[in-house]
């Protein structure tokens, strides 16, 4: 049956909360947070920059919420992207300002839609705060953005502990919810009740590889490593299945380096839900992706982490990730060497939750929910 358009447009004095969308991640991470909120009365206005074209809300499961799209694609700078959200989004809400903003991750839209709320005086929520790797350029513009936005936040759903215990180290203002990631929610709605039960594998003849790769910090010379290393493998006899993003200079610089290359196959960018039944296939992923990084270890499936740092260590130190970057020899080395021990890799691919147990969008919710009625309680807040 086909689903619903989004309803477009309407009186943002309707809806006292609203969410700002921009890309899959954020659409796949707020999606459960949409839901939490309208299962409490209150269905929030969303807010999609554009800044990914051609994300369908539908695809995610918010069809019939109402949607104000912005049309701003992303940049090749993402400073200017971050700043055009911003003007947007204050001559948007600026006649009728929701009572509370919600911002997620670290992209421009979160980082434009955060500084349009402070512009504003509206209560602003982060959801996954706190992340770090403690490096301004790995990833760029990323952890700018994040601490960014931490700073001026009312309200900071933090992941996991680790993530709270940054917050608290930097003593933002803000208060501080340890909720879990709500990811996990969006892959607890695929894969169905997690932690999984350890899969009994039938190990092919074939050992295959599942690969992503499409973060800013590998355009350049990571990409070309990371072909570098599939196509060393390819000759060990190491079939790769390389899924390509949605953007278009990515998959074709990937393209360019190892297509037509012997047991490499290149796969067009696939949903959210293909991506999670490609995962739990894999004997062994390599990726760059965040979103990969916490679904791995719950789904119990082994992930080199294709980065020199991660925001999200929790996953490496449940022994479900290893971070090999993209050096050529790291990787065959690392590849080779599970492809030789199943023993090592069969310790990766038990089932662990370091990201969160699948609730964290009620929490999400129920906390912003807790935050307004306090506010209404309070003086209205003037523009600083």
């Amino acid at each position: 049956m086909k689903r619903p358009a989004p309803k477009v447009g309407g009186k943002l004095r309707h809806y006292p909360v609203a969410l700002v969308i921009g890309t899959r991640p954020e659409a796949i991470k707020l999606s459960p947070v949409v839901h939490a909120l309208a299962a409490r009365g209150e269905p929030p206005r969303l807010l999609l920059t554009g800044q990914q074209p051609g994300l369908e809300l539908s695809d995610h499961g918010l069809q019939g919420f109402a949607v104000t799209p912005l049309h701003l694609p992303g940049q090749p700078d993402p400073v200017l992207h971050a700043e055009l959200v911003r003007g947007a989004l204050k001559r948007l809400l600026e006649p009728a300002p929701p009572q509370l903003l919600l911002v997620q991750g670290s992209t421009s839209s979160a980082l434009g839609g955060a500084l349009a709320g402070r512009d504003l005086g509206i209560a602003l929520g982060h959801v996954e705060a706190g992340l770090r790797t403690h490096d301004r350029a790995l990833p760029w513009p990323e952890e700018d953005n994040r601490q960014a936005i931490d700073r001026i936040a009312d309200l900071l759903f933090a992941p996991t502990a680790a993530n709270a215990a940054n917050l608290q180290r930097e003593e933002v203002p803000g208060e501080v919810h340890v909720t879990g990631n709500s990811g996990i929610d969006a892959l607890a709605a695929i894969a169905g009740p997690l932690p999984l039960r350890p899969r009994r594998r039938w190990w092919r003849r074939e050992f295959r590889l599942l690969v992503t790769c499409h973060r800013r910090e590998n355009w350049e010379g990571g990409l070309a490593r990371l072909a570098e290393a599939l196509i060393r493998l390819a000759a060990e006899g190491v079939a790769s299945d390389v899924l390509l993003p949605p953007n278009p200079t990515v998959t074709g610089r990937l393209t360019a380096l190892i297509g037509g290359q012997s047991l490499i196959r290149l796969a067009a960018p696939i949903s959210h839900a293909a991506m999670i039944a490609a995962i739990r296939s894999a004997q062994l992923v390599l990726s760059d992706s965040g979103g990969i990084q916490e679904e791995a270890p719950a789904l119990g499936v082994p992930l080199l982490v294709l980065r020199e740092k991660s925001e999200r260590p929790e996953g490496v130190a449940a022994g479900n990730a290893i971070l090999v970057g993209t050096d050529p020899d790291r990787i065959v080395e690392e590849v080779g060497r599970l492809r030789r021990d199943r023993s090592a890799l069969k310790a990766m691919s038990r089932p662990t939750m370091p990201f969160g147990d699948g609730h964290a969008a009620p929490r999400i919710a129920a906390a912003c929910l807790d935050y307004l009625a306090r506010q209404r309680q309070q003086p209205a807040r003037h523009l600083g």
